[in-house]
């Protein structure tokens, strides 16, 4: 039995969001632990079916174990949320219409202990990264950003992604040791972040000084944001006239994202306001459910500390 664990966030949220119903074919872009999909199942029973899809292999080997009993009515496919349309085309024995899309961009705690994926400040791990794992085919790792990156992108990578406000402290640090000794475990790139922090943040921060900048590192390394906004576009494609894409974000950037792109695909015109007639020809696709991001109830967040970031937007295809 695979001991991932991943603990659902928004699920009541999601669901009434995804509006399923019995029968609807359902996409679920980040099976994790399979939670969110094993709730989608009793709402689109008794034939509805669900593509799961998770870049992370034991993700999906503990979603199966999950999903045992339903495995009938799951498509499981391991691959990035970012191919969802070549997956979609690829992966399905019918070209089902999908009724609703959920997409989940939570890291799990599982994959931020587990030492050898390299997301661990705590545990020495090899400096990897790549939410797939060493198995897949993406080539950029953390260890290349940190040993062979310029002190300028270091820096650029921490405070935009990290929202790091000592990112050109920690980004000289890390050029200063670098330069005796390449990184070559996550604690080591830890203590150097540590030791860039002024003391006075130190003591009175209340997370680890390597949290921001490891996340950011992170986003890098399996371009988090530039995933997301090819995802979005190939999403509404696939979506039927009346079905529902739903989005859960836990970092600034990523909400922004959704956002912007539920903003301008519900609007007719996208010209600037400077322009007296519309020459874009451009339509609206959808409608916003969800005029501001629904966040975790004080129970929840005080159940689970991990989901007090999390936004959920929702929109329907027109």
């Amino acid at each position: 039995m695979n001991s991932y664990h991943h603990q659902t966030v928004l699920l009541p949220e999601a669901l009434d969001g995804l509006a399923i119903q019995p029968n609807d074919h359902v996409i679920d872009g980040t099976l994790g632990g399979g939670g969110h999909t094993e709730a989608i199942l009793e709402k689109n029973a008794p034939n509805g079916k669900v593509l799961a899809i998770d870049l992370d292999a034991d993700a999906l080997e503990a979603a199966q174990d999950r999903l045992q009993k339903q495995k009938q009515r799951v498509v499981f496919k391991r691959g990035n949320f970012a191919d969802i349309k070549k997956i979609y085309y690829e992966f399905t024995t019918e070209l089902f219409q999908i009724s609703a899309i959920l997409l989940d961009l939570g890291v799990s705690a599982f994959q931020l202990k587990k030492a050898e994926k390299g997301f661990s400040f705590l545990t020495p791990g090899p400096l990897d990264m790549r939410l797939g794992g060493s198995g897949n085919n993406d080539t950029l790792t953390a260890e290349e950003i940190v040993n062979h990156w310029s002190e300028r992108e270091i820096a650029k990578i921490l405070r935009e992604y990290g929202e790091e406000r000592f990112a050109g402290r920690i980004a000289a640090e890390i050029m200063r040791r670098r330069r005796a000794k390449k990184f070559t475990t996550t604690t080591e790139l830890a203590e150097a972040i540590k030791w860039a922090y002024p003391a006075q943040a130190k003591h009175t921060s209340k997370i680890h000084p390597a949290t921001k900048s490891f996340q950011a590192i992170r986003i890098a390394v399996n371009d988090e944001l530039g995933n997301l906004k090819k995802f979005l576009p190939q999403a509404l494609d696939i979506l039927k006239p009346g079905g529902r894409l739903a989005v859960i974000s836990f970092h600034s950037l990523e909400d922004r994202i959704v956002k912007n792109f539920f903003r301008d695909e519900s609007r007719d015109c996208l010209c600037p306001p400077e322009i007296p007639a519309c020459q874009c020809g451009h339509t609206a696709r959808l409608r916003r459910v969800t005029k501001s991001p629904i966040t975790p109830s004080a129970a929840e967040q005080d159940k689970n500390r991990a989901s007090r970031s999390a936004k959920l937007r929702v929109a329907e295809k027109i």
